[in-house]
């Protein structure tokens, strides 16, 4: 893929920018293996409906397929698994409006070829001007503000995060790396995955002036086959390839994003803007069945809560139970019930409350929380009280890329501006969507948030401080040390619980990349208590089984989390895009020089 600039839209084929974000595999590619015995009669994903993208010298997989081939292109040039993450993660701002952004936030996961493992926070932050209750009416009651509208904006951490990422590993130059998206940014064919989401927040998108005039025509979502010019963000993109850091958060953009602000009753400042930092955390890090799990510490709850779940699965044998099944789905409920509890009352931004997490994913504490499970009946969430003692006193949308280069350095970015679209304001003179992550925080404890979440004053809106995410950037190695899995979705609360599975698929019932991505997927979170399952991913005995034991069940319409991952087998990269929503695994087949770490 030639990513200079006036060749770069036409080099991709027509029918790949309109049509090519599916599942299909490449021309030559091996049959893929009917294991779909494994699922449920009626599920809608059979393993045998995709056939993983293999590569020995180096693979990105993402929910576009433009953004995947901007990062393999990277890789071909010699860059390394952080180099086609920025370049991707700028990609995707431009050709994934719902979710890719330089307007939000999101974590990173590394772990490089000589060992190094590290993981980045450039989670959004509240405005300095913030405030408790700053999404209470004058009654107490909760309101829309931190869903929609300028309110419900924090301070943007994507640019700081890849700026970051790049100064410590990256290789190539960092205008090389931005250049890609500023170009897709001038314009763009519609396909068809864009298009259906267009189509599907129709609504939503011409409820702020800018945002329509960019993302529809005349109040009509933009349809396949048309052109997304985006030149505001090109210019945004270009002032940040000349000016790395500073073109976003100093000068004009900084200027733009509070002139808006203004405008519409915001918060945030050049000073917010000019304050913020992205920042290395010690990365979750535990064992599971003989393999290590590194994932993401608060302020996202994915590693520990994820850690918590596995760390209760692993007393138990599940490779003899029947997958899905009840047994297994019974004690995954028991385990998530009692994570999530824990989670929604003790993690929060580390800077501002101290956190239990080495305590929350330690064996002798998995130990205890599983000795509370009966194998034949349901705990009510009524029963399960947070574990680690008293909580603190006072004081969805998102997307997610995995990439292996040729040197064996891996990388997990999860990235988000929480609601689809977030919060629907784009910046005038800047292109970009504005984020709603403020509805992470608890606006009110024992008030669910818009993913359900019922949470506790340990997550309170404070100035400066991070909202506590799901989200869970992961990266698992076998026991000999070596990569073994990549991975991360979107789905708001339901994140963990994917990742959770797709962990177990790949350990527990050795399921290859394919078929643990295409399985059915669970969730469950403590309040309300209820498990919920994909539509037919259950089979009747299964259900009726579970509703006798004590859960109650609802079945899912729509479908959860869009996995993306990469599985390596005996040296080679195998990966898939998640069947819910299309988007592609892209291998790369050369390289042009030396991979360099």
């Amino acid at each position: 893929m030639n990513l200079r600039r006036a060749a770069l839209v036409p080099v991709l084929p027509l029918m790949a920018l309109v049509m090519g974000q599916g599942g299909a595999a490449p021309a030559g590619a091996p049959a893929a293996q009917d294991t779909s015995r494994l699922f449920a009669p009626a599920w809608e994903h059979p393993r045998g409906s995709i056939a993983p993208v293999r590569s020995t010298a180096g693979m990105v997989v993402t929910t576009d397929r433009m953004a995947s081939e901007v990062g393999a292109e990277i890789l071909r040039r010699g860059g390394n698994a952080v180099d086609a993450a920025v370049a991707t993660h700028f990609a995707l701002a431009v050709v994934n409006p719902e979710a890719g952004n330089i307007g939000g936030g999101g974590f990173m996961v590394v772990r490089m070829a000589d060992g190094t493992t590290a993981s980045l926070d450039f989670r959004e932050m509240a405005p300095g001007r913030a405030t408790r209750d700053m999404f209470l009416d004058a009654a107490g009651n909760v309101t829309s503000r931190s869903t929609e509208g300028h309110l419900a904006a924090g301070v943007p951490g994507s640019v700081a995060g890849m700026w970051e990422a790049h100064r410590r590993f990256g290789r190539l130059p960092w205008a090389e790396l931005v250049e890609p998206a500023a170009n897709l940014a001038d314009g763009i064919v519609v396909h068809q995955r864009l298009a259906q989401s267009f189509y599907n927040n129709r609504k939503e998108l011409v409820k702020n002036a800018e945002t329509a005039r960019i993302f529809t025509r005349r109040g009509e979502p933009l349809r396949v086959g048309d052109r997304l010019v985006q030149s505001d963000l090109a210019e945004t993109l270009r002032r940040v390839a000349r000016n790395g850091r500073d073109g976003f958060y100093t000068g004009r953009t900084a200027e733009l994003v509070e002139a808006e602000m203004r405008r519409g009753g915001g918060l945030i400042t050049r000073e917010d803007m000019g304050r913020y930092r992205a920042v290395w955390r010690d990365p979750v890090r535990f064992r599971y069945r003989g393999h290590e799990v590194i994932s993401m510490p608060p302020p996202s709850s994915g590693g520990a809560t994820m850690a918590a779940m596995l760390k209760i699965m692993e007393g138990y044998d599940l490779r003899r139970m029947r997958f899905m099944g009840p047994d297994h789905v019974h004690l995954f409920t028991e385990a998530a019930r009692r994570a999530y509890a824990d989670r929604n009352a003790y993690l929060a931004d580390p800077d501002f409350v101290p956190q239990p997490t080495a305590r929350m994913i330690s064996d002798s504490y998995a130990a205890t929380r599983r000795a509370t499970i009966r194998r034949d009946r349901a705990t009510t969430s009524a029963e399960v009280a947070p574990g680690l003692g008293a909580p603190p006193a006072e004081g969805t949308e998102t997307t997610h890329y995995s990439i292996i280069d040729q040197r064996g350095n891996a990388v997990a970015v999860t990235t988000t501006i929480n609601s689809l679209y977030g919060n629907l304001v784009t910046v005038p003179g800047a292109g970009f969507l504005l984020n709603n992550e403020m509805d992470d925080f608890t606006s009110k404890p024992g008030v669910p948030n818009q993913f359900g979440l019922v949470q506790g004053a340990a997550n309170a809106v404070a100035p400066y401080k991070r909202m506590l995410s799901a989200m869970t950037p992961t990266i698992v190695l076998d026991p000999a040390g070596r990569v073994k899995l990549v991975t991360g979705t979107p789905g708001g609360s339901t994140i963990i619980t994917s990742i959770v599975q797709q962990v177990s698929n790949v350990v527990d019932f050795g399921m290859d990349v394919a078929t643990a991505t295409s399985a059915p997927r669970l969730h469950h979170q403590h309040l309300p208590d209820t498990l919920r399952f994909e539509r037919r991913g259950l089979d009747a005995p299964t259900v009726t089984r579970l509703r006798a034991m004590g859960h109650a069940l609802a079945e899912r319409q729509g479908f959860q989390g869009d996995v993306q991952s990469i599985v390596v087998v005996n040296g080679t990269m195998t990966a898939v895009a998640d069947p819910r929503r299309g988007g592609a695994a892209v291998g790369v087949t050369e390289v042009a020089r030396p991979v360099v770490q």
